[in-house]
């Protein structure tokens, strides 16, 4: 009886041990929405493929926690009223463990009220200040902006060249689409405008469905102004150029918050187009930039890029997108644990290290310091690609000092010539 009693006993052991085993082999789930079509599906998909690198490598190691991690996402199709609804499904429906952003400020600020809701940690990608309405603690920033004013942190190198020339700009016109990215950033280039003494004389904005900006460039003209102040997503930022180009735009300097010039794609699309514009810059393969660690993850996704039909270069997103991943890993790693409260506490008290860069947050999770680098296009010729491959035939770094490689072609109607 107790032989059989011994055999009973040990059946039960194994019976409650398997499904123990079995959870612990299941995987970590991130969910997320991308944009996958519509207008920033160029970076989406990038950054799409970018941290799926990562989940391969950190697959090939073993997983985190034991456990191999999965990627759960959905395409939000570039629009913000679908990201509700898909992080809802990711959380009540899929039940994922870890939820990360989508790509930009317009998909990442309606994707918060859910986040918030149900008290999870959530990372944001390329989104300006996107927290500064909510003041959720559980919010970490992946976006080169930051320090003690985030919003003005993303138009200061502009502002930084703009004034340093001579005679020094008196006048400046702001344009935007009526979206969340466009009201941060102009935000923050009035309060710059303020501190050096310049004159608005336009200020309005667009609907991000618009058609033709030429009406727009013609009334920006009629203002004259020395600096004009672009804040626009990709497909108006296209629009913008084409239609500065046809109205013959009269000023000094030209873009500072035009999205989409850092995208390889567009840059072909524009070619000349671009020359003389001075716009943002998050990271090139330049300098202290290019660092082992990061021109190891571009040769990695350099070499899947044109299977997926993505940006075949990958400067832009792709690299914070992997840096997103390694924030979140860094985060599980060392807390042992996938608990939101645990997570969000690691990540406010230590510096994370990433191939963009040590990361440190701050107050509403963005970072401590800025890295927002300015840059001047030039010398481009066409459309072909292979000149976009070094930076530094077409792009001179004009701000922050440790990082400048040239000088400013000023005014911009001479730099287009």
């Amino acid at each position: 009886m107790l032989k059989h009693l011994g055999g009973a006993m040990l059946a039960a052991v194994i019976a409650c041990a398997a499904p123990a085993a079995a959870r612990a082999a299941d995987p970590i789930t991130i969910g997320l929405g991308m944009a996958l079509t519509g207008g920033l599906a160029p970076s989406g998909k990038a950054a799409l493929l970018a941290m799926q690198i990562w989940a391969e490598g950190v697959n090939a190691k073993g997983g985190l926690l034991g456990r191999p991690v999965k990627l759960v996402y959905y395409d939000d199709q570039s629009n913000p009223a679908t990201v509700p609804g898909l992080y809802t499904k990711l959380l009540d429906v899929d039940h994922v463990d870890l939820v990360i952003s989508g790509y930009g400020t317009n998909m990442v600020v309606p994707a918060l009220p859910v986040i918030i809701q149900h008290q999870r940690t959530f990372l944001g990608l390329f989104a300006l200040d996107a927290n500064s309405e909510f003041h959720y603690p559980n919010y970490f920033s992946i976006v080169p902006t930051g320090g003690p004013h985030p919003k003005q942190s993303f138009a200061k190198p502009f502002f930084s060249v703009a004034m340093a020339q001579t005679p020094k700009p008196q006048t400046l016109a702001i344009v935007g689409a009526d979206a969340e990215f466009a009201h941060n950033a102009i935000d923050g280039v009035r309060q710059l405008a303020k501190e050096a003494g310049l004159k608005i004389v336009y200020d309005r904005t667009y609907p991000p469905a618009t058609a033709d900006y030429s009406p727009i460039i013609r009334a920006i003209q009629v203002t004259n102004p020395d600096l004009v102040f672009v804040a626009s997503y990709p497909p108006d930022t296209v629009g913008m150029l084409r239609a500065a180009s046809e109205v013959g735009l009269q000023t000094k300097l030209f873009g500072g918050g035009m999205v989409g010039l850092q995208y390889t794609p567009l840059k072909v699309q524009l070619g000349p187009l671009m020359n003389g514009v001075v716009d943002y810059e998050f990271w090139l393969p330049t300098g202290k930039l290019a660092t082992p660690a990061a021109m190891d993850f571009l040769k990695r996704y350099q070499a899947q890029a044109p299977a997926a039909g993505v940006d075949v270069l990958g400067y832009y997103l792709p690299p914070f997108a992997y840096a997103d991943m390694q924030v979140l890993q860094a985060a599980v790693e060392g807390t042992k644990s996938l608990d939101q409260e645990k997570l969000a506490d690691y990540l406010r008290s230590h510096t994370i290290h990433t191939i963009t860069g040590d990361i440190t947050f701050g107050p509403d999770g963005e970072w401590t310091e800025a890295r927002v680098m300015e840059v001047q296009f030039h010398d481009v010729k066409g459309n072909d690609l292979a000149q976009f491959r070094d930076p530094g035939k077409t792009e001179t770094i004009l701000d922050p000092p440790p990082l400048k490689d040239g000088a400013i072609i000023y005014p911009y109607t001479k730099a287009r010539q």
